[in-house]
């Protein structure tokens, strides 16, 4: 699993940073890009990386303001050109559906491949064999969603050298103990909880949409391998946070350590700071928490498996 920030500011564009867009890269895991806002110029920014569209079968959007959403219509559309034919499904706040319909209507748009809207509330919206995703409600101006999304554990490693001290060497029926909860084996039933280790646990990545600093967050993003988390200001101006919902450097990182998260990504950030800045802005959260690490366009980073 790798993360892919291909914007990473808040508002407007700029120079150094276009708007919101995050990919999720589970290419092995299940062959697929999922894609967190989708802002103005995303597809341009794809451009610059090895993504596929065809590849994007789900969106999810956190909140309909236009540096979250602009950039979804001409990314709809250009799919159908680049290979993409199978569904695509886009998961957003109350509005999405009749903003993604009316793009497309009125610029005559018609997309070679099935698309599904759906609109969310909080709670579980993904629930399928590999991965749980979930939806809480923010603090922001109006309704805006962080996901969580929960890899299951998998199965754990076969006990070789128990099997062997069992008198089942090394072959096919290996992977029908793996497969199967009880395989006959030379007349004899092998239960494979008794030569299996413990199963390994899976991934968890938070990804908040524009948010006010709020405890109700603390239990959603507990336990995260990684939080991405906005940090519109620097830490001397959590007034200015709070009148326009969003968050500080600090408050961002307040809330990583307070919820046992083991790295935390900052992203969305204003386009007051230069890259000058940025140095302050990191030293600032990383004073709080120190495993921080502030995104820029193209950041990159690989999610390992938990051992």
């Amino acid at each position: 699993m790798e993360l892919i920030f291909l914007g990473t500011g808040a508002g407007v564009p700029s120079k150094e940073r276009n708007v919101s867009a995050i990919a999720l890269t589970m290419l092995q895991e299940q062959n697929s890009i999922w894609l967190f806002d989708c802002g103005e110029s995303t597809q341009h920014q794809i451009l610059n990386t090895s993504i596929r569209p065809r590849k994007i079968n789900k969106i999810f959007i956190t909140h309909m303001h236009g540096d979250h959403i602009f950039g979804l219509p001409g990314l709809l559309s250009s799919r159908s050109f680049q290979g993409g034919d199978d569904l695509l499904t886009v998961y957003g706040p109350h509005g999405i559906k009749q903003y993604i319909e009316t793009s497309l209507q009125v610029s005559g748009t018609h997309l070679t491949y099935p698309l599904k809207i759906i609109e969310i509330t909080e709670g579980q919206i993904i629930d399928d064999d590999k991965f749980t995703v979930i939806c809480k409600k923010l603090d922001h101006g109006i309704p805006c969603y962080g996901y969580r999304i929960v890899e299951k554990d998998k199965p754990g490693e076969l006990l070789v050298e128990k099997l062997k001290e069992a008198g089942i060497h090394p072959g096919t029926v290996y992977q029908k103990i793996k497969d199967n909860a009880t395989v006959t084996v030379n007349e004899k039933t092998i239960y494979r909880k008794h030569y299996i280790g413990p199963n390994k646990p899976g991934r968890i990545i938070s990804i908040l949409g524009d948010t006010r600093l709020t405890e109700q967050n603390k239990l959603f993003v507990e336990n995260s391998d990684v939080l991405v988390h906005e940090a519109t200001f620097d830490d001397s101006k959590e007034k200015l946070a709070k009148d326009y919902f969003h968050s500080t450097t600090t408050q961002a990182a307040s809330l990583a350590k307070e919820s046992n998260t083991q790295k935390l990504v900052l992203t969305h950030i204003s386009s007051r700071y230069q890259r000058e800045d940025c140095k302050q802005l990191l030293i600032e959260a990383q004073g709080v928490f120190p495993n921080t690490v502030l995104a820029y366009d193209f950041y990159r980073m690989t999610i390992h498996p938990k051992k």
